[in-house]
């Protein structure tokens, strides 16, 4: 399929590929799992259908794939270029005469594609996604998502009926148990008791139910001493839905606006200061997210080479470190400047620069300086670390074996 690449590449391209998929997969995989758990819980205490929880899921994947794009990119670009230090094919790579920056055309080839992925992503899936996502939990709330009456509870509806059911089957298809107090228009009061009933649609109102029961008794108050005493073996009763209204319009938060409306608002003389910070600060937080995944593959190489005559990975964990804190300082300088505190452009671009620098010195460090290591002081000491450890635990290791054989040759009482 890549017959037209020469055959480094298409070797990097292999290493690079697999990991990064991986990665990408898993990272996605933990974060969605993460929220189904929470999901599940919300939608059971809503009474809603499960099949939702789906769908929520559905529309959380833009953006935890704009978090899992970047880190599959860094790592899988990271574990491909150790697996070449660390078996000598680096080495051998380097004396051939091919440079860092030579062994980075295909991973930056995948950064670009990645990169424009994210864009899309960022800028025009994920606020519509985010809003899909706050409208189907406004009207699991709501109701609107046909959500079921709370087995073994009393439910008021339009304050006039109070309904409850001690068993369901079916998935709600099938109710045991029914007893309901009804008020009727000309004030009197009915207590109806069922063996079993099923919900069932009207065409006439959309707004209005039929509980149909089966084998029941009704019980009518009607102000003398003596109540009114009915046995049916089937009875319709109409249950009046309560009115649900309109879900908002898309534009509640910043993060629901896509990119050209993000544009007129953060930049319009006619929008309120507050809107335009606000705008700002969420546009250039994208922005920056996404800029910054050109540096990655600079960064995973510098991470990706540990010393000679180490296998050690101290560098993959750096990286997420790296990555992590910084996708959280911008987080938290779109919040500050959303807030009007200081300028969008200084509280996002300012740790950009700065981390980017550190990225540069890194990459010069392991690409063009002989010997050079980009956290070679990190290095020293997790060496110093990883052999004290293991000094404690080979003396733990003897002084253990000689209790046990102590213990077995000890005479059996």
């Amino acid at each position: 399929m890549f017959n037209f690449l020469p055959s480094i590449d298409r070797y990097i391209l292999r290493l690079v590929v697999v990991p990064m998929l991986g990665i990408f997969a898993l990272a996605a995989s933990l974060l969605l799992l993460d929220k189904m758990l929470r999901l599940f819980d919300f939608v059971a205490v809503e009474g809603g259908p499960i099949t939702v929880v789906f769908k929520m899921l559905g529309a959380l994947i833009p953006e935890y794939a704009s978090l899992a794009i970047p880190l599959g990119l860094l790592l899988g670009i990271l574990l491909a270029f150790r697996k070449l230090a660390t078996s000598s094919e680096l080495d051998v790579l380097r004396a051939v005469g091919m440079s860092y920056n030579r062994l980075l055309r295909v991973p930056y080839a995948i950064t670009l594609i990645l990169v424009a992925v994210n864009v899309a992503l960022v800028f025009y899936v994920q606020p519509l996604s985010r809003y899909y996502y706050e409208q189907m939990e406004y009207e699991l709330r709501s109701g609107a998502l046909g959500a079921s009456i709370k087995v073994g509870e009393f439910t008021t509806l339009k304050d006039r009926m109070a309904l409850r059911i001690e068993e369901s089957e079916d998935d709600g298809k099938r109710l045991m148990g029914i007893f309901a107090r009804v008020a009727n228009s000309k004030g009197q009061v009915l207590s109806i008791s069922a063996r079993e009933g099923s919900f069932l649609a009207t065409s006439d109102s959309p707004d209005t139910i039929i509980l149909r029961l089966s084998d029941g008794t009704i019980v009518q108050d009607t102000g003398s001493e003596t109540p009114r005493v009915l046995s049916f073996s089937r009875h319709d009763l109409p249950i009046d839905l309560p009115r649900i209204e309109a879900f908002r319009e898309r534009g509640d938060a910043e993060r629901e606006y896509i990119l050209p409306e993000l544009l007129s608002i953060g930049w319009s003389d006619s929008s309120t200061e507050e809107k335009r910070d606000a705008s700002q600060a969420s546009f250039n937080f994208r922005l920056v997210e996404v800029v910054m995944m050109m540096l990655l593959p600079m960064l995973a190489v510098a991470l990706a080479i540990p010393p000679k005559r180490s296998t050690s990975a101290l560098g993959v964990f750096v990286s997420i470190i790296m990555v992590v804190s910084y996708h959280k300082i911008n987080q938290y300088a779109e919040d500050i400047a959303a807030l009007g505190r200081i300028d969008p452009v200084l509280a996002l671009w300012g740790p950009f620069v700065i981390f980017a620098a550190l990225i540069l010195w890194m990459y010069y460090r392991v690409a063009h300086v002989p010997g050079g290591q980009a956290i070679g002081a990190l290095e020293s000491v997790f060496a110093k670390i990883s052999k004290r450890v293991a000094k404690l635990f080979k003396r733990r290791r003897p002084a253990a074996m000689a209790v046990l054989d102590d213990a077995q040759a000890a005479p059996a009482e």
